[in-house]
């Protein structure tokens, strides 16, 4: 069983703008940019992972917040959800095609920062 709303492009001519508070559009800005929205769909741009596998790879979030980020991101249509009906649920999450498609400037951001960054040490 998959879940994720489905999004197509708006006709020529109608936009949204999302400047204005009442902008549905604005939500999904909100969603994509929040603090974890933007982890969850960078860690997501390769493949689909389970639950556990999405926590691991982004650390500091609690599985609340990333329980939360997720509810709301496969709510958009960014992110599709799929269980297993096994004891216990395996859950399994990955991009929808709107997904890849807002990802893939977030990954180009976060590719550009890393490059230029100077080289990191741990210390």
């Amino acid at each position: 069983m998959t879940e994720g709303a489905q999004h197509r492009q708006v006709e020529t001519g109608k936009r949204y703008d999302v400047f204005h508070t009442d902008c549905p559009a604005r939500n999904v800005v909100d969603h994509v940019t929040s603090r974890w929205g933007i982890w969850v769909l960078i860690s997501l741009r390769s493949n689909a992972l389970r639950f556990y596998e999405l926590r691991e790879s982004i650390q500091g979030v609690s599985e609340k917040m990333l329980a939360q980020t997720l509810r709301t991101l496969v709510r958009d249509g960014l992110v599709w959800r799929e269980v297993e009906p096994t004891t216990p649920p395996q859950v399994t999450y990955g991009l929808t095609e709107f997904g890849r498609d807002i990802g893939e400037p977030l990954t180009e951001l976060f590719d550009r920062i890393t490059r230029r960054l100077p080289p990191y040490s741990a210390e």
